[in-house]
């Protein structure tokens, strides 16, 4: 299979791609159900690049076509401590490139980063249960649902991998 996109941590001069993200009420709308406002998406921003710090292979990437280099969306691998032995996996693309198997080789390649490292034993993924495609992607790429609850106010379905 040959890879449309790769993976590159977050820095702190890639804000505007990450608010592009965000602040899009569609992008959103599985996701908090209301795009971003800037300020708050600041702070989530600097949360972000601190929790890069923690990990040299696990946090915030910035997921980039391969022959463009164009900002396609994130991907996120992250852990709460630096020897966490758990790390949750979450993606959000552009509406331009939903459909067209790219959330699926992200989380592809997420799952291969938190298998390569062998820190990890566990992985969770947290999804609206209505977002059928994001299901889809994650129990094709070896996730177990867990349960479905309430999330923050908000309908939420945890999964989860064994490593």
């Amino acid at each position: 299979m040959r890879e449309k996109v790769y993976l590159e941590k977050f820095a702190a001069e890639d804000f505007d791609k990450y608010y592009k993200l965000v602040g899009s009420e569609e992008v959103m709308a599985m996701i908090t159900e209301r795009a971003i406002p800037l300020d708050e998406a600041r702070g989530n921003y600097n949360y972000l690049l601190n929790n890069n710090e923690l990990h040299k292979s696990f946090g915030s990437f910035k997921v980039l076509e391969l022959k463009t280099n164009n900002f396609i969306g994130l991907g996120k691998l992250k852990v709460e401590e630096m020897n966490s032995k758990k790390a949750e996996l979450g993606y959000m693309l552009l509406p331009e490139y939903w459909g067209k198997g790219i959330g699926n080789e992200v989380a592809r390649l997420l799952v291969k980063k938190a298998k390569e490292e062998k820190q990890l034993n566990r992985i969770t993924a947290i999804i609206d249960p209505n977002n059928i495609p994001s299901r889809k992607i994650l129990i094709n790429n070896g996730f177990v649902s867990d349960k479905i609850c309430e999330i923050d106010g908000l309908p939420g379905e945890i999964l989860s991998m064994k490593i």
